[in-house]
């Protein structure tokens, strides 16, 4: 039975494991280095407790992470840019006991005792120490803490444990067949949660991860070369960088222009809906592949449905989220918290999920988990938690769940309550339009987008949905901001309107 995430790797493998831009490690140099980390911590008395990490993406940060869950602690990954601000606030709330970092990189400003991912080669293996550990873990210790942005400006820690890690990976790999053949690319940054389905299903499955620098995506040609030069069979990206890879043409001028070929087998998505007609231009180029649509908020390790595409779809159309992942279901209530079953398609309702995948709470935030931990509204015979998401879902005709975007995007229009995430689809099923992102500010509803500026709005969008669903007024941009998840800031676009308006 697998308790322990570390439990994942196999020593004897004598074949790369992880791959960055200027090195590589096989599973067996891993799991030494892995040793020699997490005896050191246990040699520091730390046990059950926070270990903060401050790398970037490389090698080193996974053998951070690793020699961590080793030791019998838990980690939490921060991206190195992180302003101080939110740094000491995170810090104020985990209550970190070790910093990992690299000897170039200074945070004076904590003071916590650190170890330097330099000096880890020269630590010993204490195997009885670690045996010792091994024997006092189960299942429901913490594995990582993950930080996402809180509405109140406090960052909240959402804890997920090994159990819940491995239920998804074991899951993962069965859905979508990886084996010890596939050579994944990551995209994601690793403080960021799609990160995991690259990482441990990748060790679980004996496969091949290439770790590639975020900066290197805004180069689609670049990335282009490297899928074929390292012979990457499966990608797990967030939405809007394959929108960026599909509005920019990439992908048909390499398939046109390359003499090199790309062996993808399996193409995976999240984060945002995905335009059909961006879609479209990847299957164009990629007609042999799996794709898949996955959904899943932070509290949901990772992901907690998938929608394998294995039909035709309108541009006018909404991608399902599709099916649950094993030991997961996802219900949909409306706001009586009734339950909406599939054939009632049309009726809105919020998102809510149980199972295995569910999180353990917010770190040191016991009233914030209980607001959004919640006993399964269908009964009260025993105690059964239920993560309310926060997201819009319908059933459409065909009884497939699809997700309309956030509650907190749904606004009041003429009486009338919209979803914005509906109006976005509708205005990206456009000839013209690249991206698209609505705000409502001040009782009117602001149109942001890229793409053809000539576009009649008003004439093209009446036939597609209502008239007060139509955006009040459309301001054209080069390019969206975007976070550092590679999602559309949409605080920042709020805060930058009066610029944008001129």
């Amino acid at each position: 039975m697998i308790k322990h995430i570390c439990d994942l790797l196999d020593e004897n493998i004598q074949k790369t494991l992880f791959v960055d831009d200027s090195s590589s490690i096989t599973y067996y140099e891993f799991s030494i280095m892995v040793k020699k980390l997490a005896s050191k911590i246990v040699s520091l008395n730390i046990q059950n407790s926070s270990v903060l990490i401050m790398l970037p993406k490389c090698i080193s940060t996974l053998v951070s992470m690793f020699g961590t869950l080793k030791s019998g602690n838990f980690y939490t990954l921060l991206d190195c840019e992180t302003p101080n601000e939110r740094l000491l606030n995170i810090v104020k709330l985990l209550n970190p006991k070790l910093l990992i970092v690299s000897k170039n990189q200074e945070f004076d400003m904590l003071d916590i005792s650190r170890i330097y991912v330099e000096d880890i080669c020269d630590f010993f293996i204490d195997e009885i120490s670690l045996c010792e550990v091994r024997k006092s873990h189960i299942d429901t210790n913490l594995a990582y803490v993950l930080f996402t942005s809180g509405s109140s400006g406090v960052p909240k820690g959402v804890s997920i444990t090994h159990r819940s890690v491995i239920d998804f990976s074991t899951s993962a790999i069965e859905c979508f067949n990886i084996d010890k053949d596939d050579v994944l690319a990551n995209q994601s940054p690793l403080y960021f949660d799609f990160s995991i389905l690259d990482i441990f299903c990748t060790v679980q499955a004996g496969a091949t991860l290439h770790l590639i620098k975020n900066s290197n995506f805004v180069f689609p040609n670049l990335i282009l070369e490297y899928l074929s030069d390292n012979k990457i069979t499966m990608i797990f990206w967030v939405t809007s960088v394959m929108k960026f890879f599909a509005n920019t043409n990439a992908l048909d001028s390499f398939m046109t222009n390359s003499n090199k070929s790309l062996y993808l087998k399996k193409i995976l998505f999240c984060g945002e809906i995905m335009p059909i007609k961006l879609l479209r231009v990847w299957q164009k180029s990629f007609n042999n592949c799996l794709f898949a649509n996955l959904y899943g908020p932070t509290e949901i390790t990772d992901v907690c449905t998938y929608y394998i595409v294995n039909r035709e779809f309108s541009d006018d159309e909404i991608l399902p989220i599709g099916n649950s992942f094993d030991n997961t279901e996802v219900l949909l209530f409306d706001d009586n918290l009734k339950l909406i079953k599939p054939n009632e398609s049309g009726a809105k309702g919020e998102i809510y999920v149980r199972g295995t995948c569910l999180f353990a709470g917010y770190y040191n935030d016991l009233e914030l988990t209980r607001a959004n931990l919640v006993q399964n509204p269908l009964h009260n015979n025993y105690i059964d938690l239920v993560y309310k998401t926060g997201d819009v879902g319908i059933y459409n005709r065909n009884g497939e769940l699809v997700t309309l975007g956030r509650l907190d995007n749904q606004v009041k229009i003429s009486g009338y309550r919209v979803e914005l995430g509906e109006v976005e689809m509708s205005i990206l099923s456009l000839n013209g339009i690249a991206n698209c992102a609505c705000l409502f500010v001040d009782e009117v509803l602001i149109c942001f987008y890229e793409g053809d500026c000539m576009v009649d709005f008003y004439k093209l969008l009446k036939s597609k949905i209502p008239t007060y669903m139509i955006p009040h007024k459309f301001i054209k941009l080069e390019s969206f901001p975007l976070n550092s998840n590679g999602k559309i800031d949409r605080m920042k676009l709020k805060k930058e309107l009066e610029l944008y308006v001129g």
